[in-house]
């Protein structure tokens, strides 16, 4: 329980609209400093006081990617708990909140827009441009061996790119599903697939954050270079795991942090990698246990860890 001066300071601290405003923003994706800036419309020193002031309150925390900053809601605590239930009381259709709503829509349709021209640019080297990661037979070989022999009765690759995942794991699943949003990327997994002769293999265009497939629906979901790429990947881990059904398993491939700024600046990358400990938290949250991990060192000097982590729903 919150003492009442400590109640009074989390509530002085939420109390004034910005404030008030960009809980509300957090509430719904973690952001950028300069993000948040874009939707109130203000400047940044302005913006970073507010947010000092929120998190010294303990209703926001700060974690630096290279060189961005962002913010989202603190963990569970009783002054998140008090934060949770004002903005439960709001009235979102307030033309403030509601042009906030529309002017963070905008910063997703930049992030997407520029996303989508890079997919463009590159689908038909997608392949090409993961070699300079790590070595892929490498990264192959651990995920196999997350994976386990199956046989799997479905299989769900999530953000499936080339469709490199459905070739690498189809024969030992009965039926599969991808899922992507760029349709350029579709077209190369298709003629993969195709080439591969997997005919239980399907493609669809497909939000990783709003499948659309039932609950516990698969007993091998596969998320590979997709999370560093996206807005809130705490929620798609939360998806993943709502289609991992009981014994199954999730297989999440990305980057240990790191601070190769290009690959934000060239390659539309959000975040620079996911520490073990963030993403045990998310998998945990998901509902998922057994959270192992392995990591593959780039032989480059300034290369980058690929992670392998993957986790279990315990059986029914």
């Amino acid at each position: 329980m919150l003492s009442a001066s400590r109640t009074v300071d989390v509530l002085r601290a939420a109390g004034e609209p910005s404030r008030l405003r960009i809980l509300a923003l957090l509430a719904r994706e973690e952001l950028a400093v300069l993000e948040i800036c874009k939707v109130l419309d203000q400047s940044q020193p302005r913006v970073s006081r507010h947010l000092r002031l929120l998190a010294e309150a303990g209703l926001v925390e700060r974690f630096p990617d290279g060189a961005w900053v962002f913010y989202r809601p603190s963990g569970r605590s009783e002054a998140r708990t008090l934060a949770d239930q004002v903005l439960a009381a709001l009235d979102l259709s307030d033309p403030a909140f509601a042009r906030d709503v529309e002017r963070l829509e905008a910063v997703r349709a930049e992030r997407r827009a520029a996303a989508d021209q890079y997919f463009a640019r590159n689908a038909s080297t997608w392949d090409e441009i993961r070699s300079l990661h790590v070595a892929e037979d490498r990264v192959e070989a651990a995920i196999l061996r997350a994976a386990g022999p199956g046989p799997f009765q479905r299989l769900v690759d999530l953000g499936t790119g080339s469709g490199r995942m459905l070739t690498l794991l189809g024969d030992r699943a009965r039926s599969g599903v991808g899922l992507d949003l760029s349709q350029q990327m579709l077209n190369v997994a298709r003629a993969r697939v195709e080439a591969a002769g997997l005919d239980g293999v399907e493609l669809r265009h497909g939000d990783i954050f709003a499948t659309r497939l039932p609950e516990g629906c698969a007993d091998l979901v596969v998320v590979h270079q997709v999370l560093h790429y996206l807005g809130d990947p705490a929620a798609a881990v939360r998806e993943a795991g709502r289609l991992t059904g009981p014994g199954g398993r999730l297989v999440i491939i990305d980057f240990a942090p790191h601070a190769l700024e290009v690959l934000r600046e060239q390659h539309q990358h959000r975040r620079l990698g996911f520490s073990a400990a963030e993403m045990k938290r998310w998998l945990s949250a998901a509902g998922l246990r057994q959270v192992e991990l392995e990591t593959l060192p780039s032989a480059r000097t300034e290369g980058l860890t690929v992670c392998v982590w993957t986790a279990q729903r315990s059986p029914a």
